[in-house]
């Protein structure tokens, strides 16, 4: 559940960024920034422990 709000959250900042009206090409830049992170950021809040 938590790996969807990350990725609503990107989508709601992405579509903020297309209503500001900025450049496409930074919309791209940044759009591949935050997915990466939103990916990390989403892995390692739901991954479960490792086993020892």
């Amino acid at each position: 559940m938590s790996f969807g709000i990350y990725i609503a959250g990107f989508l709601i900042l992405i579509y903020g960024a297309v209503i500001l009206h900025v450049a496409p090409h930074w919309i791209v830049a940044g759009g591949m920034v935050l997915l990466g992170l939103a990916i990390l950021k989403g892995v390692q809040a739901t991954r479960g422990k490792d086993l020892p």
